[in-house]
């Protein structure tokens, strides 16, 4: 696809767009004119890396600031791609399962610099989050009964909650745009919240209705108009210079074959070692598959992580899911990345044979990858089909119905999170077909419930980000706990 504004009557190529661009660096950024571009690279390589590691460093505050990162680094400083061509693999991303931040920087990267670039790229946009949140995981199952501690996730767990509504309110305002989208999201709260349907079973008829929806109100894929968007800054290096490859059923295949074959090897290896019922192959089946029904990001999958690591396989006890994504919101990097804290707290606890320092962190490395390759296979499998994708009305009409329905799971998370941080006994309730965890009014902590006033007046009134808040929070909650022990 050729941007509007690049000039086809005068041919550049990549190499000199690529030495005005860092012409147009700040100084004291090292020259590239005098490193080789090897074919298939639109940048020289060393300078592509350079800034995916930079980028990695900044990814706080959700797929929003991370996807700003990359747009302010990528498009307005640099302007190695288009805002429109940047927005154009945006929306491809976001049709996949997973992290759409790191789906778009693989994609950027092997815009870029082909295949090499869009690996480097994913690497490196989970690398720093993933060594923060192994750290962070080892210090939580080795001191996370002090009194420091307990009053250090009484205050990040009251701000999850705050910034889990937050996520409610504005996934509801860009996705609820129909009277029967908000029906939608109501049901898949109620399908959750008190009929115990499977999160997957919920996703999928979400996107059997929406479908349906589309063809009977087909405006209903339509978002309200909206001002035109500032093009930014014009690119140095034009649409028709990024790398491309010819969409074809052998490079599909060699992508496919390569791609499933990185995915099982780790899973096939875990279970020859240390045998089919250990909770190395537990892990990494169940996270394989919940890599496949991430829509939504991260906070509409993990009421499903929450439940199944809880009530089924024993990994966590029920408070600890928002410590996890406490620890994870204070990290760089995908949110999902909690996933790592599941399964390191997990096989801490049952290591089996293994020393449970070695286990956790085997399972720690193996649930991060099982995560994160598919999200190789599908940005490099379809980038060559991105406009076929794009245009697709039925499955936007169906992707209409699984974001609608996201936001009545992730509703589901914040209640979820609030019933096991601001009380601390529950019991079951059933009436009929329904059934659910209720918690005991008797048992409320008033100082979780004050906390987390605090954290919503911060996030909603004053509107700190994210990091802010959270800080905040853990100086209120070490405080508290200081009080409440003299």
């Amino acid at each position: 696809m050729t941007h509007p504004d690049h000039d086809t009557s005068r041919p550049r190529s990549p190499a000199s767009d690529a030495t005005e661009a860092q012409a147009a660096e700040p100084l004291g950024t090292p020259s590239s004119a005098s490193a080789p571009i090897d074919a298939g690279d639109v940048i020289p390589f060393g300078q592509a890396v350079k800034a995916w590691f930079l980028i990695s460093l900044q990814t706080f505050g959700g797929p929003a600031g991370q996807i700003a990162v990359m747009q302010r680094t990528l498009v307005d400083e640099k302007r190695w791609i288009g805002h429109r061509r940047f927005l154009h693999a945006l929306n491809y991303c976001m049709l996949l399962p997973g992290p759409e931040a790191q789906q778009l920087a693989i994609y950027t990267g092997w815009l870029l610099n082909g295949l090499r670039g869009g690996l480097v790229a994913g690497v490196l946009f989970v690398l720093p989050g993933m060594l923060a949140l192994l750290g962070l995981s080892a210090v939580y199952v080795a001191y996370g009964d002090t009194p420091l501690l307990t009053g250090l996730f009484l205050g990040l767990s009251a701000a999850v909650i705050a910034i889990v509504l937050q996520a409610v309110v504005r996934v509801s305002r860009r996705a609820l745009t129909h009277p029967a989208l908000i029906a939608l999201a109501v049901s898949a709260f109620l399908a959750l919240t008190f009929f115990g349907i499977p999160f997957p079973i919920v996703i999928l008829a979400a996107g059997l209705i929406g479908w349906a929806l589309g063809r009977v109100w087909p405006a209903i894929t339509t978002p309200p108009a909206k001002k035109t968007a500032d093009d930014g800054p014009a690119p140095l290096i034009g649409d028709d210079q990024l790398h491309a490859d010819q969409p074809s059923i052998r490079r599909s295949a060699i992508i496919l074959a390569v791609g499933l074959t990185a995915w099982a090897l780790p899973i096939l290896a875990v279970g020859v070692a240390f045998g089919w019922d250990s909770i190395f192959v537990d892990q990494a089946l169940f996270f394989s598959g919940a890599a496949l029904v991430t829509f939504g990001g991260a906070y509409a999958v993990l009421s499903y992580v929450a439940q199944q690591a809880v009530n089924v396989y024993g990994w966590l006890l029920p408070g600890e899911m928002v410590r996890g994504l406490a620890l994870a919101e204070t990290t760089p990097g995908p949110l999902i990345m909690v996933v790592q804290f599941v399964a390191f707290v997990g096989a801490y606890r049952s290591p089996g044979d293994l020393n449970p320092w070695t286990a956790a962190i085997i399972a720690s490395l193996l649930v991060t990858w099982v995560t994160f390759v598919p999200c190789f296979l599908f940005v490099l499998l379809g980038a060559p089909y991105v406009e076929r994708l794009r245009h697709n009305r039925s499955l936007t009409a169906a992707l209409t119905g699984i974001t609608a329905a996201v936001v009545g799971v992730i509703a589901n998370l914040a209640v979820y999170f609030a019933a096991h941080t601001l009380f601390t006994q529950s019991q079951d309730w059933s009436h009929g077909m329904m059934h659910a965890q209720i918690p005991v009014l008797a048992s409320i902590s008033l100082p979780a419930v004050a906390l987390t006033a605090v954290a919503c007046l911060l996030i909603f009134v004053v509107r700190w980000s994210v990091l802010r808040a959270l800080g905040a929070c853990a100086v209120l909650g070490i405080l508290t706990q200081v009080i409440l022990l003299r």
